[in-house]
């Protein structure tokens, strides 16, 4: 990493939007490494955010379809979820996993966090690979969703990514992750 360059100075934050716990919006005045001030450069707070990649004993992704409001229709997804206050990203990616599909696993791999938006934040994404997945229980999400639980081979999944089924860029982030950390080539 280039340890020269150097980061931007906030000089002045304004709340635009508070919209919590979904989403806040700000203002803000920063200064850039040559001097200029840039005044009103937007950025973005959203709920941080887990999403599970979970294998069952016989390498079947433990998928999901349901309606996102985002692209405004059904679609192919993985279970995933927003961070409660103060919770942890492992601890968060496996109560989703058990709330939206009623599958657990012992075997977590972490595949990275990546902030969303390069330039307005709009949260962090923590993604995971989870190995020997298995039902115990119904799924039991609680929430706004309808869910179907769908099991999958992984090539099926990266196919339904490449032909739209995948219509959410976190799920096909993750999706390409699992695939290059297993060391597969579907």
């Amino acid at each position: 990493m280039d340890d020269a360059l150097r980061l931007w100075e906030v000089v002045a934050r304004r709340e635009v939007l508070d919209r919590r716990p979904w989403l806040r919006v700000w203002s803000e005045d920063v200064r850039l490494p040559d001097g200029r001030v840039i005044v009103d450069f937007s950025t973005i707070e959203a709920p941080d955010f887990v999403v599970v990649v979970a294998l069952t004993a016989d390498n079947l992704v433990v998928a999901e379809r349901n309606y996102k409001h985002g692209p405004r229709r059904v679609g192919l997804h993985l279970p995933a979820g927003y961070l409660e206050p103060g919770e942890e990203p492992l601890p968060a990616a496996q109560r989703e996993l058990l709330e939206e599909t009623g599958y657990v696993a012992e075997d977590w791999t972490p595949l990275g966090s990546f902030v969303v938006d390069g330039n307005r934040g709009c949260g962090t994404s923590f993604f995971f690979l989870a190995h020997a997945a298995r039902q115990i229980a119904p799924p039991n999400a609680g929430d706004l969703e309808e869910i179907a639980v769908t099991l999958l081979p992984l090539d099926a999944l990266v196919a339904a990514t490449r032909n739209g089924q995948v219509n959410v860029l976190s799920i096909a982030a993750a999706i390409g992750l699992a695939v290059a950390a297993l060391g597969v080539h579907p």
